[in-house]
């Protein structure tokens, strides 16, 4: 290592000892030139022709201490100028950026124009994960900022739609606000062989229909269906008492999980979970009624002591007795 940082160090500053012996040459020419200064400048040009008939430096001490100085003095202009260039950008005070032309994005495109997201009539950017180059990856994320019809719809979004149909293993997710887009490129998807699922939160009539009770394969499907069934239906802003928010966490897991565990696939869907929150009357002037759901938890006890959903509804009676006795 310390052999590797001596030689850089000898490389580096060889060309600075090479013009310090050449100026040695220098200095044992004005010493031929004269006996005087201003004979020295009259015949310097016969004292350098004489200084350099020979091809090697001068070693007279003077000669010697004024290529030292030289030497010295160069390098110290170099390292002053080099330290300067760290901390300005000359010519570049007011910023470097500049308008990128076709080469600047070439590295950064597919050789096979159907593998880019079209961005322009000529630039491009690749779709590709992994490129050759590892420098030249990119994120994969376009930001078109542009006014009401200006064409961001019309020149950006139907371009790469298109050019989805022409790829292969390519999925497609569009948010369509408008509801126009699935309209005007739903069939040429569906033609190069989309299968085409619409989602539309305006009229249910016209959506694909999203079922999350299907996707439900354990206990721990049941509790993150329902943390996110209360947290997108308390509202913003809205933080009530935790009692409340625990015995409702606890009450639908119960039920969710009635239904999950026992009523057969055609009924496993937020309907019934509805049907059987609207049928938890209660009266106050019969503490001991039972209503059709405490009558369902109750048989299910009965067979099956240990069920998760009985062992959840359990709780949240508790919590529900608790609340009358105070």
């Amino acid at each position: 290592m310390k052999t590797e940082k001596l030689k850089k160090q000898l490389i580096l500053n060889l060309p600075y000892v090479l013009l310090g012996l050449l100026a040695t040459k220098l200095g044992e020419a004005w010493r031929m030139a004269g006996a005087d200064a201003s004979e020295r400048l009259l015949h310097l040009a016969d004292g350098l022709s004489l200084a350099f008939q020979s091809p090697w430096p001068s070693l007279q001490p003077q000669d010697l201490l004024l290529g030292i100085a030289v030497g010295a003095i160069l390098r110290l202009l170099v390292f002053e100028k080099s330290r300067n260039a760290k901390k300005y950008r000359h010519n570049e005070e007011y910023g470097s950026a500049r308008w990128g032309t076709h080469s600047d994005i070439v590295p950064f495109m597919d050789s096979d124009p159907l593998n880019n997201i079209i961005l322009t009539k000529t630039e491009s950017l690749t779709m590709a994960s992994r490129t050759k180059d590892p420098k030249n990856s990119r994120n994969k994320n376009v930001l078109v900022i542009g006014g009401s019809g200006s064409g961001k719809t019309r020149f950006f979004i139907k371009p790469n739609i298109m050019q989805c149909t022409k790829t292969k293993g390519t999925s497609i997710v569009v948010t369509d606000p408008k509801g126009t887009l699935i309209v005007e490129c739903g069939k040429l998807l569906a033609a190069a062989g989309y299968e085409v699922r619409v989602f539309n939160t305006i009229n249910f009539h016209k959506s694909m229909h999203y079922n999350p009770f299907a996707y439900i394969h354990s206990e721990k499907d049941i509790l993150k269906l329902v943390t996110v069934l209360i947290s997108n239906t308390k509202g913003e802003g809205k933080g009530g008492d935790d009692f409340w928010v625990k015995a409702e966490t606890l009450l639908y897991i119960a039920l969710i999980g009635y239904i999950h565990y026992e009523l057969p696939p055609d009924q496993q869907n937020f309907t019934t979970l509805i049907d059987m929150l609207n049928s938890m009357d209660a009266r106050e002037d019969d503490e001991d009624y039972q209503n059709e759901v405490d009558l369902k938890f109750a048989a299910l006890a009965q067979k099956k002591p240990g069920h998760f959903a009985v062992r959840q509804y359990a709780k949240y009676k508790m919590a529900a007795g608790d609340i009358c006795s105070k």
